[in-house]
């Protein structure tokens, strides 16, 4: 007895957990690899709730209703601020689904946020607005595009953390002067608070400093040749390797045509002495190949006018079938036609899919937004 526990006090506290078999408690223990981290943390009372319904069919139906209310509640809201019951959606949701994935439903639900809004000159400036524009981009595959859209549509454009998420992404991008004039934007237009702006913009220039400058002997490294598993050659095997490559070439290089010995093909002289001499005549016929005009004959015939031949038409009028005045009956998928509809009756067509959808639904409108964050946006007000 005392053993085990001595055994037991050695081990970590993930692996006294699983051999302790309880099975509420620690949840997250079991599922702390696929919890998304949250930037202003997480509770771990609400996590361990929200990882149970993985294995309890009654509580993931019970998340689904609760998202449904909340969706309900968005629509039913009459206050002085329609932006917050957006965001306690938002907040829930995260907390709720500490996996994300497309089940959860949340980038459809930024999409339907940020877009009810966008025209709106009240938000604009709202810090809290911008926030859901930012994660927003950061579950999209190309966030480029909605930072030009929020600078085309001046969102944000006073806040520091605007500046500072744009230009980290450009350096993500490997666009450092882009990122650089975006850092001296957002200060000479004083973006608050300006000193948290102008820290980033420092760690920015150093990060800059620190990198390696590509240099020419870099760029020729690029184009050295690759050995298997991915080794370069260095410069030296590689100059070796080069004089041998072209000293291999000058012995291969064919002759002159006009001076080449034609290939000798092999003849069984049993098989041609016993073959007529017509056939004879043929074999020796492909000794040469003729001259070019003889050899595109069949490129070279002359065109007829086609009008003259005529299609041979049935005897008698057409009895019985369809009616030759009968048109054609167009097919119509009613799947695309009801998502159109939902697009022109604005922005509840992906609140009814979260509330009415099932998974499917959800897992292919977000891979849709992901692939073009803007796509239920109107035209017009897209950057050009």
């Amino acid at each position: 007895m005392e053993e085990s526990q001595i055994q037991m006090e050695r081990l970590d506290p993930e692996t006294e957990f699983l051999l302790s078999k309880r099975q509420t408690g620690n949840e997250w223990e079991l599922f702390k690899e696929n919890v998304r981290p949250l930037k202003r943390g997480r509770k771990v009372e609400l996590l361990n709730d929200a990882l149970k319904s993985h294995n309890d069919n009654q509580l993931k139906k019970s998340l689904l209703e609760n998202r449904r209310r909340l969706i309900e509640a968005i629509d039913e809201y009459n206050g002085e601020d329609p932006l917050q019951p957006w965001l306690e959606c938002i907040k829930w949701v995260q907390e709720s689904f500490p996996m994300g994935g497309d089940y959860s439903g949340l980038v459809v639900i930024y999409e339907q946020c940020v877009r009810t809004f966008w025209h709106s000159d009240r938000y604009k400036d709202d810090l809290r607005y911008l926030k859901v524009w930012l994660e927003y981009a950061e579950n999209c595959g190309d966030a480029e595009i909605i930072f030009s859209f929020l600078e085309a549509n001046e969102i944000g454009k006073s806040h520091a953390v605007y500046y500072i998420s744009y230009a980290l992404h450009l350096e993500s991008k490997n666009k450092m002067k882009l990122a650089n004039e975006f850092y001296n934007l957002g200060i000479s237009r004083n973006a608050q608070p300006v000193e948290k702006l102008k820290d980033a913009y420092r760690k920015f220039l150093a990060r800059s400093m620190s990198r390696p400058k590509a240099t020419d002997e870099d760029t020729m490294e690029k184009h050295l040749p690759a050995r298997s598993f991915g080794t370069l050659l260095s410069r030296g095997e590689n100059r070796m390797l080069t004089t041998k490559n072209t000293d291999l070439v000058r012995k291969n290089v064919r002759p002159d045509r006009a001076h080449a010995t034609p290939l000798a093909i092999y003849k069984d002289s049993s098989i041609v002495d016993h073959q007529p001499d017509t056939l004879k005549t043929d074999l020796n016929s492909w000794r040469t190949l003729g001259a070019r005009a003889e050899r595109n004959k069949e490129n070279s015939a002359i065109p007829t006018k086609w009008t003259t031949y005529k299609v041979p038409q049935r005897p008698g009028s057409i009895t019985g079938g369809a009616a030759a005045s009968a048109c054609i009956e167009v097919f119509v998928d009613e799947e695309c036609e009801e998502m159109h509809k939902k697009n022109d009756e604005g922005v509840n067509s992906s609140i009814l899919q979260l509330r009415h959808g099932d998974g499917r639904d959800l897992k292919k409108e977000t891979e849709l937004l992901r692939e073009n964050p803007l796509r239920n946006f109107p035209s017009n007000s897209l950057p050009r």
